[in-house]
């Protein structure tokens, strides 16, 4: 997130992939980016500097907000959903989203049917495993 968005300035492309590909070398195999990183552009930095070893790695991106804005409203309808997935997965230059989470929880979605959109999505191959973030009990 650091290098693209909310600690300061956002990082020079070819730096950030040169940190990423460092990370890797020195052992680093999970990567955690969203599409409200940017937004968008965190993803296209780390599809483009995970390219060369994607499948030595996992990564996981996050979904929740209107038009992939964090300072928009939360929108985790199946449809936006569904074309996150698809989207996140052109801009990391991958067939799979290793962890697809839902970046914080919409209260206007039950849960019930976020987890059965990503269900579908693990079943279409484009997801490998679903999780949360910012959920309380």
């Amino acid at each position: 997130m650091g290098l693209s968005f909310g600690y300061g300035p956002a990082t020079e492309k070819s730096e950030g992939i040169k940190v990423i590909r460092a990370a890797f070398e020195h052992g680093v195999t999970f990567f955690d980016t969203a599409e409200c990183y940017g937004p968008f552009v965190n993803e296209e930095l780390v599809g483009e500097a995970a390219a060369p070893f994607r499948d030595q790695i996992m990564i996981a991106t996050k979904f929740g907000f209107q038009d992939g804005d964090s300072k928009q409203p939360l929108d985790s309808r199946f449809e936006r959903i569904r074309e996150v997935a698809d989207a996140s997965l052109k801009r990391l230059k991958t067939d799979r989203i290793d962890l697809f989470y839902q970046h914080r929880v919409d209260p206007n979605v039950p849960i019930e049917d976020v987890a059965g959109t990503v269900k579908d999505l693990i079943a279409q191959g484009k997801v490998k495993h679903f999780g949360l973030r910012c959920f309380d009990a």
